[in-house]
């Protein structure tokens, strides 16, 4: 498909008869079946992560055993009450930071342009800004607690206490199995490694650690999560907004885009990309409810946004998942012990702000990787449909494009640490549940 030029759009950033529009940039390696890593690497940067947090847990476990003495079950379940403002924000950024906060996201992006982003950052950040209220309270009222539902049975008895326990449970079976489907996923189309045996490598990474240490390893880790997660993430928005990249010595088709004016100026012209005939008219999948270009690869106007546009926020279908996000992600932070276990162990001056910090911090890492990552899947024009987008592989495929295997690999290593810190979390806190509202609760209540 060829085009005279893009001054009818206004274009001066970008040409859009530079790009072959019918050839969509690959970003699989055909040598190892679409594959980024053969299955021993995959599996090798899985177990390397996981021993190394477990040697570092180890090793501060020991240094702390030896100035405070062997760790006891209040210790391993509280951190001691002390936590500051700093480690608690880290925590709430990285416990909150799941799998499809960096999938997901760039998903919605790449569904609905800078809507998407914006609705999946947003809905899901007043719950934790809201949650600081919380945190005052819990340690004005009930500064022993060990767990949220040792208040419900204090307030309000048995009966809700077993109903709170049921729906405690179930939210951190959903939690743990979204961490797990979407790792999983992930591996399986960068490294090609069997979703099964990932699904038992990945818990055995994080119990290893968890197990050692306790919450405060939990705590020490997930300061070191949420740095790796940054570095990359500023990294990629670097790579997308920042800088031209030399493409001829790459085996896949690649491209630059290195400035917010390009970026603007290619999704302009993609949402009025003409179909192969050269008519306005593009073909609509309506199993997808998409435009679609001939070659099948989303390409072309948004349906539902204003104007087709991927740079407006005058979107329907972005607005009705914005809502679904947030009301939906307010059952999993307030049923969660996971945060309740991190507002106990606030020192009492610290649980709201590190709440606060966390939760204003935590908005730029879904909102920035989408609106770089996922904005230049579309943009790049990468191999992309529905089914590879669903599973997560927009900031993969598009970081393939703009820095080659290593760009996917430092998605995958993204990926992994917020699979391992939210996993720990979630050891920890199911941990609490069944020692101090099952054990302790109703089998044998006078345990010390």
């Amino acid at each position: 498909m060829l085009f005279r030029s893009g001054d009818s759009l206004g274009l001066t950033d970008f040409d859009p008869i530079t790009v072959n529009w019918d050839l969509p940039a690959e970003w699989k390696d055909a040598t190892l079946d679409g594959a980024i890593m053969n299955q021993g690497a995959g599996y090798a940067l899985v177990l390397g992560f996981g021993a190394f947090f477990t040697a570092l847990t180890m090793a501060a476990t020991y240094l702390e055993a030896r100035s405070t003495g062997a760790m006891s079950s209040e210790h391993f379940n509280t951190a001691g009450r002390n936590v500051k403002t700093g480690l608690t924000a880290s925590v709430i950024v990285s416990q909150w930071t799941w799998a499809a906060t960096l999938l997901q996201s760039s998903n919605q992006a790449w569904l609905y342009g800078i809507s998407g982003p914006f609705w999946y950052a947003a809905g899901a950040s007043i719950q934790v800004l809201l949650f600081g209220v919380l945190a005052i309270e819990v340690k004005r009222k009930a500064s022993n607690a060990h767990t949220f539902l040792e208040m419900v049975d204090v307030r309000w008895g048995k009966v809700a206490h077993i109903v709170f326990t049921v729906f405690a449970f179930m939210t951190n079976v959903l939690v743990s199995s979204m961490l797990l489907l979407g790792g999983t996923s992930v591996m399986n189309a960068v490294a090609g490694t069997n979703i099964h045996a990932m699904g038992m490598v990945f818990p055995v990474t994080v119990i290893a650690y968890t197990s050692f240490g306790g919450l405060k390893a939990t705590f020490f880790a997930s300061y070191i999560h949420t740095a790796i997660i940054f570095a990359i993430l500023v990294t990629m928005v670097t790579a997308v907004y920042g800088v031209n990249f030399d493409c001829t010595d790459k085996t896949v088709q690649c491209d630059s885009l290195g400035s917010a004016g390009n970026v603007w100026e290619r999704l302009t012209f993609i949402a009025n990309l003409p179909s192969r005939d050269g008519t306005t008219e593009l073909i609509y999948n309506a199993a997808t409810q998409k435009f679609v270009n001939a070659t099948g690869f989303h390409q072309g106007p948004v349906k539902d946004n204003r104007g087709g546009s991927f740079l407006t926020m005058m979107s329907w279908s972005g607005l009705q998942f914005g809502i679904i996000n947030t009301i939906g992600n307010f059952g999993t932070v307030f049923v969660d012990q996971s945060y309740w276990q991190s507002a106990i162990a606030a020192k009492p001056s610290a649980a709201h702000k590190g709440y606060l910090l966390g939760g204003l911090v935590w908005f730029t890492i879904p909102f920035a990787l989408a609106t770089s990552l996922g904005l230049a899947g579309v943009a790049l024009n990468v191999k992309l449909d529905s089914s590879d987008a669903g599973a997560g592989l927009v900031p993969p495929a598009a970081a393939i494009v703009l820095l080659g295997t290593g760009g996917g690999v430092a998605v995958v290593i993204m990926l992994l640490m917020a699979i391992i810190s939210t996993g720990s979390a979630e050891c920890i806190a199911v941990s609490s549940l069944c020692s101090y509202d099952i054990y302790r609760k109703y089998i044998k209540p006078d345990a010390t």
